[in-house]
């Protein structure tokens, strides 16, 4: 027996991002740009991209990949007439995963950590030296 197709389309996201990373999103729409505003200002808020452990930059891509999901499922159960299947008296499944997506980003974060942090400060003596070094030719 055939298995039933899915309707939501998060399947097809998800691998296509699995393999791509967040390049395989089309960076044209007006998602994709608030997701990757986003994580800009995730980056910004640990301090930077020049402050960020590698292990912390994996961090950052899984929690972004995540709420692309989040935001994709949360598109299609919004599109739906009824969150509750009549018939069996049940929630849709799609919602049970959803909430599993949410929890998942939400230790993600947690890992990540909730709080700002301040970008390192130059000293004067760092200062100096770059903008000597800027004004040489």
């Amino acid at each position: 027996m055939a298995e039933p197709r899915n309707r939501h389309g998060l399947n097809a996201v998800m691998a296509r991002v699995k393999v791509r990373g967040l390049s395989a999103i089309d960076r044209r729409t007006l998602a994709a740009r608030e997701l990757l505003a986003w994580r800009e200002d995730l980056v910004a808020a640990l301090g930077g991209l020049e402050t960020i452990s590698p292990q912390r930059a994996v961090l950052v891509e899984m929690v972004v990949r995540t709420r692309l999901f989040v935001d994709h499922v949360d598109s299609f159960l919004l599109e739906q007439h009824s969150l509750v299947n009549r018939k069996r008296k049940t929630i849709l499944p799609m919602l049970r995963e959803r909430q599993a997506l949410v929890e998942s980003l939400s230790r993600l974060l947690s890992q990540l950590g909730l709080e700002r942090e301040q970008k390192p400060v130059r000293t004067l003596a760092q200062y100096l030296g770059e903008k000597e070094q800027a004004s040489k030719p």
